[in-house]
């Protein structure tokens, strides 16, 4: 199977696939059907082109399907015997299962696929109708045995014998009541194939197809108009019992990271198999796969997804459960922020699970750089206080926090909600005061990828300050986001009091950034002025449409004195604290005094320019006196005139200001921004590929 490319009228005129969607009921212990029926290989779909291909081979047997199920039960019947399969399997050998497997999967794939198809082109009420459907001759002779002798005037044995238009007329009024019971019994045997089976070479895409059904079902939110509170899919999957052990194995197939084996159930996916059958039974579309370099550095979201696709859905899973219906009870969200480090040594009763904190950590390092990584990471951040602590005391943080500056560094290539999420990280990061002296006493050397400048030896705090700022420049340019403003000074602010022996560029920019935004903030006063003056000497004046209105540039102007100010406060904190660590900043500061003199007399900035104006006289005339005895003085004597000077500095001097501490502070409703986001993400990064057309409230870019 698999061996030829096959055309559309392949499947459309197989005789196995045309018996299972059409008019005749195929009973779950017809062995010779089912047997046929489940002999095939497939190469998954792993692109939005290659799904939709396969999509178009089955739409016409899917409207089939739509037709005549309720009427014939055909997928109550491929459902029954997909149980029986994984209630097997849990008694076998690895022996005995391997053909077990191979068919459970093909069975998951077909009801996966026609899962897919009932939640993108109808509602989910229809697609429990089908779960729940039985043969309308079982129907029929129900209600008669119920007391019925006739239904719409017409006997039972009139029934059976009328043509189709009357049984499809009768199929409602018989069908079985719709109550998600047999949705549930699959849910739980999809939920067993995920805990209880281990992850073997030959289980691995029978895992892949179970992670991938649970994601198609909880796309119903995505094509229907109502609250997932009224999603009777939801409501089983969210009081599933299991919660703790399914996060736990998902959060493991992530951790671990296994790579997906070259072929399927053990079999080559060219030739025939071992087992004899017949060759094209219903032989579907194989695709031809590219071979990237495993985790590449240029391409590793592609990697990644091809070559552990188990891991990807899997973080893609773990963010949809723990994203959505978060202002009730969420076991999963409970579940995944609950968990614990298995080698800590003390017995946590209180903890919902354990997992190897060591593995999960390098594994997240390894793919931080990838935005659904990201985003895994900022949740365990903010809501696991184990975790937190972890990482806090890892003595290696250059391997997370590199990556997430390079993300950010490289922001064009990224979407907005990546770059925001890589900064929310930092900020929850720099709100630790170890995270804060350690960053300055891990020295990084050779840092390639930072381009601006050569630099053969920074601290990664000193990195940071650079890759922030940077930021900060590019969002005054590109994004314009006062939010993404406030994150990344914030973050910069935290780690204010803890800056030490700066680089002279660090230093240097850190002050051309107030340079910068003091002489954008200087155009803006002018472009103001001239604004209301122009409004006061006219009567009567045509405005572009286009230009800016005074409210807009006093609101603007206002919001870059915000700025200002922090960004201030950020610079007097350093003198406050550590001023004695830090020369070059001092150095700087020196040659760059007049950029705060138009500031002096502004009454937003007066209080705290006035301890810059201190720090900068006491120095200033330091120098001048060594400069009135040696004459002038190079760039390494000047600083030695710093480093001698600080030492006989007090901070007492300055003027006292509370010490800059910022917590990030989820904003009510998170459910808005993050579903979407999540969403957006499954179907850019998911191996599973929805209808576009369809989807409610997916886009490729959502904005901020």
């Amino acid at each position: 199977m698999g061996m030829n490319v096959s055309r559309q009228v392949d499947l459309a005129e197989n005789e196995y696939l045309k018996r299972f969607v059409g008019k005749e009921h195929i009973p779950v212990y017809n062995d010779e059907f089912w047997n046929n029926f489940l002999q095939y290989h497939i190469n998954l779909p792993t692109n939005s082109q290659e799904q939709l291909s396969l999509d178009s081979r089955l739409e016409s047997l899917c409207q089939n399907f739509i037709c005549h199920n309720l009427s014939t039960g055909n997928f109550g019947s491929l459902l029954s015997l997909y149980l029986i399969k994984v209630s097997e399997l849990l008694a076998l050998s690895d022996a005995e299962s391997t053909v077990h497997i191979w068919q459970t999967f093909n069975a998951l794939f077909v009801i996966r696929c026609l899962i897919k198809y009932m939640i993108e082109t109808g509602s989910e009420y229809q697609l429990l109708q089908h779960f729940e459907a039985t043969p309308i001759k079982e129907s029929l002779q129900h209600l008669q045995a119920d007391g019925t002798k006739e239904l719409d005037g017409t006997s039972v044995e009139h029934a059976l014998t009328v043509d189709s238009r009357v049984i499809l007329d009768t199929k409602a009024a018989v069908a079985k009541l719709v109550d998600g019971s047999n949705f549930e019994t699959f849910l739980e045997a999809l939920v067993n194939i995920i805990v209880v089976i281990p992850v073997k070479e030959f289980t691995y895409h029978l895992h892949l197809e179970a992670v991938n059904c649970l994601i198609v079902l909880l796309s119903v939110s995505q094509f229907s108009q109502h609250g997932t509170d009224k999603s009777t899919i939801f409501r089983t999957i969210y009081k599933c019992q299991h919660a703790n052990t399914l996060m736990s194995a998902l959060l493991h197939f992530l951790s671990r990271m296994m790579q997906a084996p070259s072929t399927m159930f053990g079999f080559g996916s060219g030739g025939s198999f071992v087992f004899g059958i017949a060759e094209s039974l219903w032989s579907i579309l194989t695709f031809a796969r590219k071979q990237p370099d495993i985790l590449a550095a240029h391409d590793l979201p592609t990697a990644f997804k091809e070559h552990y696709p188990l891991a990807n859905q899997s973080l893609l899973l773990i963010l949809i459960l723990t994203n959505h219906c978060t202002t009730k009870e969420n076991p999963y969200r409970i579940s995944l922020f609950g968990c614990s480090d298995s080698q800590d040594s003390p017995k946590d009763a209180v903890a919902t699970f354990k997992i190897d904190f060591s593995s999960l950590y390098n594994t997240l390092c390894r793919i931080v750089t990838i935005d659904q990584a990201t985003l895994l990471l900022y949740l365990l951040l903010h809501r696991n206080q184990r975790f937190y602590k972890y990482v806090m005391a890892q003595q290696n943080l250059q391997q997370l926090v590199i990556p997430i500056l390079q993300t950010l560094y490289h922001a064009p290539d990224s979407t907005s909600h990546h770059i925001y999420m890589s900064l929310i990280v930092l900020l929850i990061l720099s709100e630790d005061d170890n995270f804060n002296k350690t960053v300055h006493q891990i020295i990084l050397k050779n840092i390639t990828w930072y381009t601006e400048r050569s630099i053969s030896e920074i601290s990664l705090g000193g990195l940071l300050i650079l890759v922030v700022i940077r930021t900060i420049q590019y969002n005054m340019l590109k994004m314009r986001d006062k939010y993404l403003h406030t994150n990344c000074l914030a973050a910069l602010a935290n780690m204010s009091g803890q800056f030490r022996s700066l680089h002279p560029y660090v230093a240097q920019r850190l002050v051309s950034l107030f340079e910068t935004l003091a002489k954008k903030h200087v155009r803006l006063d002018q472009q103001l002025k001239q604004s209301v003056n122009g409004e006061a000497g006219e009567g009567d004046v045509t405005v572009s449409i286009t230009a800016p209105t005074s409210d807009d540039m006093l609101q603007d102007l206002s919001v870059l004195e915000e700025v200002l100010r922090m960004v201030l406060e950020i610079l007097n904190s350093c003198l406050s604290h550590q001023l004695v660590y830090c020369p070059n900043l001092v150095y700087t500061l020196l040659y760059k005094r007049n950029v705060f003199e138009a500031f002096r007399s502004h009454s937003a900035f007066q209080d705290i320019i006035q301890n810059i104006d201190m720090v900068v006289g006491f120095f200033s005339s330091r120098l001048v006196r060594v400069q009135d005895q040696r004459g002038e003085l190079g760039v390494n004597e000047v600083l030695e005139v710093i480093s001698k000077g600080a030492s006989q500095w007090s901070s007492d001097r300055l003027r006292k200001f509370p010490d800059l501490k910022f917590k990030y502070v989820e904003e009510d409703a998170p459910e808005e921004f993050f579903i979407p986001y999540v969403w957006t993400l499954v179907c850019k990064a998911g191996c599973v590929h929805f209808s576009s057309e369809s989807i409610k409230s997916v886009t490729t870019e959502i904005s901020c």
